[in-house]
């Protein structure tokens, strides 16, 4: 009998032939690199033929996508694992800099044994009990700009606000940016530098595991500028009482409503204007605006100024509906356009069965001035028509023909009920879409004053995704997703990657985080009043 430690070799035969079936089992959905090759060649066919690319953003940036995207062909052919070959596809994705598009796990592709964060995925995202921000007065610096106010959670060393970043998991943060810069989506320099900052405290799977152990130790710079080590716990997110040292204050205002759009605050004492911290474009702006404006004609408020701090602000749609009803002026609303391309007969039937279907043609609100009407007569006529011909893009219209039809100039009345005093905006780096879209409008229309930063500079018209898989086989990898249409600025600039500058540059730092919106609020009181 031939054995190996006494087993039988049949039953040694058995057990090795089990062992390999079981690894090519595990890995199997990775693929081979035969497979790998053609499914990158695939990606890469498939975005040059569908991308809208924005050559302001590509400038801004210093690379071209494409060649940025083939830098990574290697890294996808030898992912012999799926995890591997999941965070490979991301950096491939990525080198686009388009903070809308990621990836994600679908039905039979490729699995990761932990997904929360990623679009999709379950689980809870823990946090450690800080949270971190850029200075934009400095490329490299990243500070503490809010605690837990639960002394327990730094058991390990004291934490003050305003502490520099020096090193992240004993990787010193010039470094650490260099190497989470592939897996963070971003069309705008600054907007990066604060979801990088955001993301340094959480615990995701859009990061590989390598960047996480069990707590997170960031090498800190004081005050007085000595340097120490502290070791932080990751946590549930609801168990962390904040300190909110950062966020929005307005001294001299009382909260007076709240609605997930907006809050509401009126001056104590009686200086004729209303601040709004706004917080996105989402499902109940139309009613919560249309409730704002109510209140507005029954307490005598529409002669006011209006501040609205969009720093805390999400995107969405219908943002001209709002600024109808927020300035006495009339405005020229953001255009856009479609790339042509293999998806078009498809997405204008999927617009097709939307409308027939009474939903919404977007993802963010429903529709405020039509039914889908303007919007199908466009596809159905000017972007077939393009498609036909060989067009690269389609003719540039109101944007999603939301809020005009296709023959407009765009340019949109006041609201019968409307503000009539003047506008100040804030905006920060932290979030776009369509708050770009909202900034463009106020810049470019010169409706309002803008002060603080730039918002996120991001936005696009149409986004198109699908389950890709290794082409000639039924086996899916991946949901990929590409930008298929430009925002156009009022201006007749592209917006993705080219935000509206500020009137009045006021940048957050180290220095005045803790006071920034106090600072804010006085230079809008300032600008009101003289």
């Amino acid at each position: 009998m031939n054995s190996r430690n006494n087993i039988p070799l049949p039953l040694l035969l058995i057990i090795s032939l089990s062992f390999t079936l079981s690894c090519v089992e595990r890995d199997s959905r990775a693929g081979n690199p035969q497979l790998r090759g053609m499914l990158f060649d695939s990606i890469m066919t498939l975005t040059m033929n569908r991308e809208a690319f924005s050559p302001i953003k590509n400038l801004h940036w210093g690379m071209d996508p494409l060649d940025a995207m083939e830098s990574y062909r290697d890294e996808v052919i030898n992912a012999d694992t799926e995890e591997k070959l999941f965070y490979a596809l991301e950096k491939v994705s990525n080198a686009r800099n388009d903070r809308h598009l990621d990836i994600s796990l679908v039905e039979n592709g490729i699995r990761l044994k932990e997904s929360s964060g990623i679009d999709g995925g379950e689980g809870t995202v823990y946090s450690t009990p800080l949270k971190i921000l850029p200075d934009y007065s400095d490329p490299s610096v990243y500070f503490v700009s809010d605690l837990s106010g639960n002394q327990s959670h730094f058991s390990s060393g004291t934490v003050a606000p305003g502490e520099r970043i020096i090193a992240v998991n004993h990787m010193p943060i010039e470094q650490y940016e260099k190497s989470v810069r592939p897996y963070h989506p971003s069309s705008y320099r600054p907007n990066f530098r604060w979801r990088m900052a955001e993301g340094m405290t959480v615990k995701t799977a859009n990061l590989p595991p390598i960047f996480y152990g069990d707590h997170l130790v960031l090498e800190l710079e004081k005050l007085d500028g000595s340097s120490h080590t502290v070791q932080l716990p990751y946590l549930h997110p609801d168990s962390i009482p904040w300190q909110n040292i950062s966020e929005p204050q307005y001294p001299g205002f009382k909260l007076e409503h709240s609605t997930p759009t907006y809050d509401l605050y009126l001056p104590l004492e009686d200086q004729g204007t209303v601040v709004l911290t706004w917080y996105g474009f989402r499902d109940t702006m139309i009613a919560d605006v249309d409730q704002l404006m109510e209140m507005a004609q029954d307490n005598s408020w529409l002669d006011f100024d209006i501040i609205i701090d969009g720093t805390r602000s999400r995107g969405g749609s219908a943002g001209a509906y709002a600024m109808q009803r927020f300035s006495p002026k009339p405005f020229k609303t953001t255009f856009g356009n479609i790339r042509i391309s293999d998806v078009i007969p498809i997405f204008t039937q999927n617009k097709r069965s939307q409308v027939q279907s009474g939903g919404s043609l977007d993802s963010g609100v429903p529709e405020a001035m039509d039914d889908g009407t303007w919007l199908m007569d466009w596809l159905d006529n000017e972007v077939a028509d393009s498609l036909n011909s060989g067009a690269t893009y389609s003719n540039s219209v109101p944007f999603k023909l939301a809020h005009a039809p296709k023959d407009s100039d765009g340019i949109l009345l006041p609201a019968t009920q409307h503000f009539r005093g003047r506008m100040v905006a804030f905006f920060v780096p932290r979030r776009g879409s369509h708050l770009d879209q909202f900034a463009a409008i106020i810049k470019d229309n010169s409706i309002g004053h803008i002060i603080g930063m730039t918002a996120g500079g991001y936005s696009n018209t149409w986004e198109w995704e699908e389950t890709i898989g290794f082409p000639g086989t039924d086996q899916p990898v991946i949901r990929f997703m590409w930008d298929i249409g430009h925002t156009i600025r009022p201006n007749g600039d592209i917006l993705e990657g080219n935000p509206a500058l500020p009137d009045e540059l006021f940048i957050l730092t180290r220095q005045n985080f803790d006071t920034y919106y106090k600072e804010l609020l006085q230079k809008a009181l300032e600008y009101l009043n003289g």
